[in-house]
């Protein structure tokens, strides 16, 4: 049985939300079966488009590694590496480069974004992102792209830079398909439930951290804004309750109509104890393991070093076609 591949990565951000977890690594471990080999990567390229200070950026390079870890990714099944450790991400990025255009990067609507959020910074890496996105698809012959709603137009840029280059060069790409996952995909902010649940957030009463102690994630959710309407529904109206429903669902597995029949009649207090207990059960064990593969730096370094080589030997095969069909290759053989 030929395997398809599945590639996906994270920014070595520091502080991996809810949010993130449950629309991106919950999954990523999932996607680990028979029929797939999965390449996780720590996007530290992509993370240099926002300005780093080097060693707090070189420990929160290893600590999302950990986390991934942590989270279910299993080396056995999958590679996870350092973007960095492997140089052809970005040669292959430039060779993409060329074949991208400036219409193209226009509308991307990450660049508006960031643009916004970093008016002192607006950089060029910043503008040409999605193209690095796409060498780090296109390198493993990826199938499928493991992203949240909003990345969905990376991997469409992605096709359509596979699909233009090999009609340039021939078959060289495989045309990569999004996956999205149908449940869990979005959580909101626990201070403003209109908004996505983000770690950018001022108030950091808004998201919960998957290394947060219980204690802490009980306070978080006790403090989340509800409303006055003093009963436990699920509608538009209700955004703070519907919120605390749909992740308290996410966490026991339980359907949003059996939600509303145990909180019938029931408190917003009770609802919110609730999801509390149901989130801390799922990431005690999470940050434990955690906090254990990060202070045994000789496992996490081996595992780094094993999944780059297991990356670097697709991508280097991958990069020397793109280099032999484009007159890049070697002159002296």
């Amino acid at each position: 049985m030929e395997k398809k591949n599945v590639l996906s990565g994270i920014q070595p951000s520091g502080i991996i939300t809810l949010g993130n977890y449950v629309g991106a690594l919950r999954n990523w471990a999932k996607l680990q079966t028979d029929d797939r080999f999965c390449f996780y990567c720590v996007a530290n390229l992509h993370a240099m488009t926002v300005r780093q200070d080097p060693e707090v950026f070189r420990q929160r390079t290893i600590e999302a590694a950990a986390l991934l870890l942590a989270c279910g990714i299993d080396p056995k099944r999958s590679a996870l590496f350092i973007q960095s450790s492997v140089h052809e991400h970005a040669e292959l990025s430039w060779v993409l480069n060329c074949s991208t255009y400036m219409g193209e990067l226009n509308r991307m609507t990450q660049f508006k974004d960031k643009s916004a959020k970093h008016a002192d910074n607006i950089n060029a890496g910043l503008f040409t992102y999605p193209v690095l996105m796409a060498a780090d698809i296109l390198l493993y012959q990826a199938s499928y792209v493991p992203v949240g709603h909003d990345q969905k137009q990376h991997v469409e840029i992605a096709r359509d830079i596979a699909e233009r280059f090999n009609k340039l060069y021939g078959e060289t790409f495989v045309i990569p398909e999004p996956f999205i996952p149908k449940v869990g995909g979005r959580i909101m902010s626990l201070q403003d439930p209109t908004k996505k649940m983000s770690k950018s957030d001022p108030n950091p009463s808004s998201f919960i951290a998957i290394t947060d102690e219980p204690n802490v994630i009980l306070k978080k959710f006790k403090r989340a804004v509800t409303d006055s309407e003093a009963r436990i529904a699920y509608n538009e109206n209700q955004p703070g309750i519907a919120n605390l429903l749909s992740i308290y669902s996410i966490f026991t597995g339980k359907t949003i109509e059996e939600a509303l029949e145990i909180f019938d009649g029931m408190g917003y207090g009770q609802l919110k104890v609730a999801t509390a207990e149901a989130v801390i059960e799922e990431l005690t064990p999470i940050r434990e393991e955690y906090n254990r593969i990060l202070a045994d730096r000789v496992y996490l370094e081996g595992v780094l070093n094993e999944g780059a080589r297991q990356a670097a030997a697709v991508a280097e095969k991958t990069l020397h076609n793109v280099y032999a069909k484009t007159g890049l290759g070697s002159f002296f053989a």
